[in-house]
Order: structure tokens, then sequence, then C-alpha cells
């Protein structure tokens, strides 16, 4: 079985500015993210992305502007010789009708563990919301809530260090 991070998008992996990122000049990266995943990655942990992303619902934006900026993401992460293993994001909003995959609901960690053979005993989910820790813990994952746009290069150091494990 595999070790995963999971990690919340908007407000860990890049600035949340207190609404939706619309497009891809205002996808900024927070600092730190680059040097931390590196680090998950080269000590054997899978690090996945999952996210709301509602406001494709709302038609705010699209789901090609979310590829876009995850795109721009992943080339980020080539300068840090380092990778996500997989991207999974809800373009559901609560508004708009109910749905499984939104968090705090668990379904895309559910696929996540199964298509990857996670160990969830041995993952965490980083994230900066209530849902982030609720959704992951209802599938035995545990989560590190964080502070909106707080850099997690220290958190991530502890994980490998086992200060989490």
């Amino acid at each position: 079985m595999n070790k995963a991070v999971f990690l919340d998008r908007d407000g860990v992996i890049n600035f949340e500015k207190g609404h939706y990122t619309t497009n891809l000049d205002d996808f900024i990266i927070n600092k730190g993210v680059g040097a931390a995943i590196k680090l998950l990655k080269d000590n054997g942990y899978l690090v996945i992305v999952i996210s709301n992303q509602g406001g494709i619902a709302k038609a705010l934006y699209t789901h090609e502007d979310v590829l876009e900026m995850h795109i721009k993401f992943c080339e980020y992460l080539f300068e840090f010789d380092t990778k996500i293993d997989d991207f999974f994001y809800c373009p559901h909003h609560q508004d708009y009708g109910k749905c499984l995959c939104r968090k705090p609901e668990a379904l895309l960690f559910e696929k996540a563990i199964k298509i990857y053979n996670i160990d969830v005993k041995n993952s965490l989910m980083i994230g900066d919301s209530d849902r982030d820790i609720q959704a992951a813990a209802k599938c035995g994952i545990n989560g590190i809530k964080i502070k909106p746009n707080e850099n997690i290069l220290e958190i991530c150091k502890q994980i490998v260090g086992g200060v989490y494990g």
C-alpha cells in the first residue's frame, strides 16, 4: 500500500484571496509549496490534490480554466524536479444541488484511495478549512489544518520526520 499526503488547493497550494480564483493570472502559488512537495515525493509519499471548485457550477470559470491552472502548477513543479500524482476536484456547488464529491463529503478521497491503493493510516490531509479535515476523517485520514496561505514546508518536514505518523 502507498502512503499519501492530500492537499487542498486554494489556500494551501495557491493564494486564497477570499473569493474564487477564476483565471490564470490570479493563480499565485504560495511560498514553500514546491520544496514541500519535492520533500514529500523524495520521501515516498504520493501527493494528491483534492479541491472544491464550485465556481464551475456558478459559471464563474470553466473546467478548462481549472486545467490551465493545474498545468501552470505542474510547470512550476518542474523547477523543483517534482510533480503532483493526481488532481481530483468537485465542480459542483451546494446552491445548485447536492453531490457526494464536494468536501466535506469524501467521494474524491475514496476514489483516490482506491485508484492508488492508499494506506489511510499512514496518510495525511493538509487543508485550510474544517471541511477539508472532515472529508479526510470520513476515510480514516488524519488532517492538519493550517491558516490560509501558510507556508507548508515546515509541516512537510515534520511529516517526513514522523511527527504526524
